[in-house]
Parts: structure tokens; sequence; C-alpha cells
């Protein structure tokens, strides 16, 4: 399940916080420790990426995902991906506690992570009373819509929290 629905995007959003990091620190060269924790921190987002995509693929009743089946689309998968989602999910704060429950902004992390998570689902609320099925009614899709459904659902975890 994880080699399925982890890897295999472009993984811009987990190399967009080494960047930062880099960006943050001015010019100075990132030690092996610190290149560690930004990568880990990178792939927790990757993580929470695919928790997003697996459900939001089971809610919008989608086929494909990066050229391949939806992952319930997969035989023997099925609805028991709602749950591989929540397991991606719930190991977001499993590797932070692993790599940074010492660190003084280690809850900081916590919160971020849970608010960026919050924001999300908030977006993906507005996408789906929006495009009920059976409902389509593209006079309610306004740009004003489009607009914060993509700020919620997309850019809070995809630019805010790398």
């Amino acid at each position: 399940m994880l080699d399925y629905n982890v890897p295999g995007g472009k993984l811009n959003r987990g190399l967009s916080v080494i960047d930062s990091y880099r960006l943050l620190k001015e010019g100075q060269t990132l030690n092996d420790d610190e290149i560690f924790q930004a990568s880990a921190l990178g792939w927790c987002i990757e993580w929470l990426q695919a928790y997003f995509l697996v459900l939001d693929d089971i809610m919008d009743n989608s086929h494909t995902r990066r050229g391949q089946p939806c992952w319930f689309r997969v035989p023997k998968v099925g609805i028991i991906a709602a749950n591989d989602g929540v397991l991606l999910r719930n190991h977001i704060p499993r590797i932070l506690k692993k790599h940074f429950r010492g660190k003084p902004y280690y809850v900081d992390l916590l919160d971020l992570f849970n608010e960026v998570e919050f924001q999300t689902a908030a977006g993906q609320m507005i996408d789906l009373i929006t495009t009920l099925e059976g409902e389509k009614d593209l006079s309610k899709y306004t740009l004003s819509l489009h607009r914060r459904i993509v700020q919620f659902k997309t850019a809070y975890y995809s630019f805010y929290l790398p």
C-alpha cells in the first residue's frame, strides 16, 4: 500500500522543505543531520498527500491516479483503502515523534500538521458540496469558489506547510 500510494508523484512538496530550509539558512550549507530532518519532514508531507489522495479518489469515485488505477480500484483492496488512508495519516505523528520528540518545536510540528489537515478537509468539503453527484450545477461554481477550494484543498499542504 505504501509503495503504491506514497512515492510516484513529483515529490515537490517534500523537496520544498529542504529548499525552504536552505533559504532560511541564507546560503549556509546544511549538515547531514539538518538534511535528514528536513527530509523526514518532507516525507511527512508526502504521506499526508497520499492520505488525502487515497480518500479523495474514493469520495470522487475516481478511476485513475498518476497513470494507474486508484488504490481502492485495485483488486482485493476496495473500501479497505479508506482504512489505508487513515493508516497513512496516523504514521505522520509517529514519524514526527521518532525524529523530533526532543526538539523544542515538536508540539508546533504536530499542531501545524493538524491545522493543515483541517484546512485541507475544509477545502475538500467545499469541493464535495459544490459538485454533488446528480446535482452538478455549474452556476454555483464561481471563480471565487474555485479559489477557495484551491486555497484550502491544495495550497495549505502544498505551499504553506513546506
